[in-house]
């Protein structure tokens, strides 16, 4: 088990994605810190874990404030005496457009995602630069986040932060040793549960059977166990050289997401007058408009909605 010895917090990990994280670290030999709001499904995440032949302990705390980010390093040095790995998972959904959106539902969403992100980075980092540990911060992004999505404003600010503070952390924590990447999970989930377009390949998980070709490898569409063994990876020692990335997972499909370039380069002596952008604007920038949103080929016909 090449993670034998190791200890991970994994914050939002009493269920769905963040539980199959947990598990697979504590499959591969890591000492575990389960997190959740509800004490129910944290202690329900870490049997499942003992029964693995694991060990995990856990804390109750909504992620998002330093008092919280300090609990479960301390929490995570306290029972196992080190802490190599943290996995930002938690998060939470307050999804309307722009114009119904409130202060409470940008706020909520931007403070667990992209606060909590920050407070719980920043004190694990300490941690590791102070007892020389060359760890491992993996934080969980979105493809909402790289592409935007209708209803998530305040989802696709925190998503897309989280990337930017990946890539500086990166360059920040190289010296020491720590690397910090973003994974981008594409898989069946209580959100994914709710939209037609991948009804049979959530029943289809729900009943236990493999899902269509057509989900996972078309779509990259897939299981949480599908993500969990690329979180695991990255906590590993293999993983040294991998740092500052954005990587997307789903399915049979592993991806590496491209950083922000320029896709046109245009100079003008004087610079860019509104009178020189009338006359080229267009040319330059209506002729290499980039794509918002993910478009999704057509479900084949037995796999419509109606079908299953």
């Amino acid at each position: 088990m090449s993670l034998e010895g190791k200890v991970a917090i994994v914050t939002g990990s009493g269920r769905g994605l963040g539980l199959a994280y947990a598990q697979e670290l504590a499959r591969q030999g890591a000492s575990v810190v389960i997190n959740d709001v509800d004490a129910a499904t944290a202690a329900e995440a870490v049997t499942s874990i003992e029964a693995l032949g694991g060990n995990a302990v856990a804390v109750v705390a909504a992620v998002g404030s330093t008092d919280t980010a300090k609990q479960l390093v301390q929490t995570a040095v306290d029972a196992y005496g080190r802490l190599d790995t943290l996995v930002t998972n938690a998060g939470v959904l307050r999804d309307t457009v722009l114009w119904k959106m409130s202060d409470d539902d940008f706020d909520t969403v931007i403070n667990v995602h992209l606060r909590g992100t920050f407070t719980c980075v920043r004190e694990a980092a300490t941690y590791m630069r102070e007892n020389q540990i060359a760890g491992r911060i993996i934080c969980i992004g979105s493809p909402t986040g790289q592409r935007g999505n209708f209803g998530q404003t305040n989802y696709a600010a925190a998503k897309a932060g989280i990337v930017g503070m990946v890539r500086t952390w990166a360059l920040e924590l190289r010296k020491a040793g720590i690397t910090a990447n973003a994974v981008i999970p594409v898989a069946a989930t209580a959100m994914t549960a709710t939209v037609p377009y991948f009804a049979a390949a959530v029943e289809a998980d729900a009943a236990g059977q493999p899902m269509p070709p057509f989900f996972r490898h078309d779509l990259g569409f897939g299981t949480s166990d599908d993500v969990a063994g690329l979180i695991a990876y990255l906590a590993s020692d293999s993983a040294s050289g991998v740092t500052g990335q954005a990587i997307g997972i789903g399915g049979d499909r592993l991806q590496v997401w491209a950083h922000p370039e320029p896709v046109v380069t245009e100079y003008r002596t004087g610079g860019w007058t509104y009178e020189a952008l009338l006359a080229q604007g267009d040319e330059i920038l209506a002729g290499n408009l980039q794509a918002v949103g993910e478009t999704f080929p057509p479900l084949p016909d037995e796999l419509q909605p109606s079908s299953v």
